[in-house]
């Protein structure tokens, strides 16, 4: 049985307007969703790798990713709520199962699933998990692949961990250690990525959000 923490989080609700998803704080402010952020960060390297495998191969890609990324928290969220598992497809299983010796690494959850907001960056989003890993407390993103992905590949997902520890220290004042990403791979391996240096991707964080501010201030300007 995993020991949870309580923490009383609002619940935000949920809108995508003009394709960028946005929360609503409990008192009516309009936050942009970090993965909408990400998202807009990292369109040109979508935009050039749809051009070389083509539109169809690309829907088909996005949809099997995207359909064994879902079933792999599910099953992660699940777990770790001392729940039963619901029946997924076998290789979501697979993935999962194989992951599980990580898995038994967290430990004093304190959210799974969890809506998180910074009023400061005007972001939100909602965190996998925030629990101790290896007895540190950790933001943990769970993630799958086709196979394990070089570091310098995922300086994303460490930006998106460092948003929720933005959010989670000025919604509570609670400073989390260390990034964490579990990645199960349909080749057999699970990769652990850990990363301590919260300053390096905070900083980026900044840049990732300026940039959005910047390029929708000129959308705003010529429309």
């Amino acid at each position: 049985m995993f020991e949870h923490i309580e923490i009383d989080f609002p619940s935000l609700s949920r809108q995508t307007i003009d394709g960028v998803r946005y929360y609503d704080t409990p008192d009516g402010k309009k936050l942009v969703s970090i993965t909408s952020i990400i998202s807009h960060y990292q369109r040109e390297i979508f935009r050039e790798w749809r051009a070389k495998v083509g539109n169809d191969e690309a829907n088909k890609i996005t949809k099997q990713a995207t359909s064994r990324g879902t079933d792999m928290h599910t099953l992660s969220e699940n777990y770790l709520s001392n729940k039963k598992l619901p029946s997924v497809q076998p290789l979501s299983e697979f993935l999962f199962k194989q992951a599980k010796p990580d898995l038994d690494k967290i430990d004093k959850i304190h959210a799974i699933e969890q809506a998180l907001f910074s009023k400061e960056l005007g972001v939100a989003g909602t965190v996998d998990c925030i629990a101790e890993y290896d007895g540190e407390l950790a933001i943990i993103d769970f993630k799958t692949s086709k196979k394990p992905k070089p570091r310098k590949w995922i300086d994303s997902h460490f930006v998106q961990c460092a948003a929720y520890a933005c959010m989670l220290y000025e919604m509570t004042g609670i400073m989390v250690k260390k990034f964490v990403i579990i990645m199960s791979c349909e080749n057999g391996e699970v990769e652990i990525y850990e990363e301590y240096d919260k300053k390096k991707f905070i900083n980026l964080l900044s840049k990732y959000i300026r940039e959005f501010v910047e390029y929708k201030l000129h959308d705003y300007a010529i429309n």
